[in-house]
C-alpha cells in the first residue's frame, strides 16, 4: 500500500481533524543531524521547503540536536539500550547544512528521546504563546513520537508531519503513525501545511 493510501486510510479510521492555529504555532525540527542522513534523505527536500515557508510567514522554527558529552554521565538507559551514542562535537552530531538554523531560530540540545526532557523547550513555547506544535524530523518512532506524546500530555495540539518524518523501516513508520493518529496527533503533510501557511488552503 502506498504512503498516500495508508495516510488516507488512517484518517478514515481515526477521524480526528484539527485546523492549525497559525498564529499560535511553531515548527519543531527533531534531530536532523548527519548521523541520521541515510534515513532522512527522502524527507529533506520537503522539510526544507516547509522550514523556508515558516521563516517567510513568521512561524517560529525550533531545532533539537541530540548528543552526549559522556555516555557514562549523561547516557542513562538510552546509552545502555543502544550501546553507543552520538558524541557532542562530532560530525554525526552536526545539523544538516541544507536546513541549518537561522540566527532567530531556537536550538534545543537534548540527550533523551523527548525534546521536553530536562530542556527549556516548554518554557520557550510558553514565551511564544504556542498552542499548536508541528513536529518533523527523525526518528519517527523514537524521538519524534516520544516528543509528540509528551507534547500531548502537556496539552499542546500536535500536528505530526507524516511525510516529514523518517525512521529505519516502513513498518516502524506506519506503526508509529497509527499509534499517533489513534491517540495523540493530527496527521498532516508538509505540502498541506505549506498551502495553509501561504493561504492556498
Amino acid at each position: 500500500m502506498r504512503n498516500e493510501e495508508f495516510l488516507r486510510e488512517l484518517r478514515q479510521s481515526f477521524p480526528h481533524a484539527g485546523t492549525l492555529h497559525v498564529k499560535q504555532s511553531a515548527l519543531l525540527v527533531v534531530d536532523m543531524q548527519e548521523y541520521f542522513r541515510p534515513m532522512a534523505g527522502e524527507i529533506l527536500p520537503r522539510l526544507a521547503e516547509l522550514i523556508a515557508t515558516c521563516h517567510l510567514m513568521g512561524v517560529p522554527v525550533i531545532y533539537t540536536q541530540h548528543s552526549h558529552q559522556d555516555s557514562s554521565r549523561d547516557g542513562g538507559m538510552l546509552a545502555q539500550w543502544w550501546g553507543q551514542v552520538i558524541l557532542a562535537g562530532s560530525f554525526d552530531a552536526q545539523l544538516m547544512p541544507e536546513i541549518a538554523p537561522l540566527a532567530e531560530d531556537k536550538l534545543v540540545p537534548k540527550n533523551r528521546y523527548s525534546a521536553f526532557y530536562k530542556t527549556d523547550l516548554e518554557e520557550h513555547l510558553h514565551k511564544l504563546g504556542v498552542t499548536d506544535l508541528l513536529i518533523g524530523g527523525v526518528m519517527t518512532n523514537l524521538c519524534c513520537e516520544t516528543t509528540a506524546r509528551d507534547a500531548f500530555v502537556r496539552d499542546y495540539r500536535v500536528f505530526f508531519l507524516a511525510d516529514g518524518t523518517a525512521t529505519a523501516t516502513q513498518d516502524f513508520q506506519r506503526a508509529s503513525l497509527t499509534n499517533l493518529a489513534f491517540g495523540f496527533a493530527y496527521l498532516v503533510t508538509c505540502d498541506q501545511i505549506i498551502r495553509l501557511l501561504v493561504g492556498d488552503e
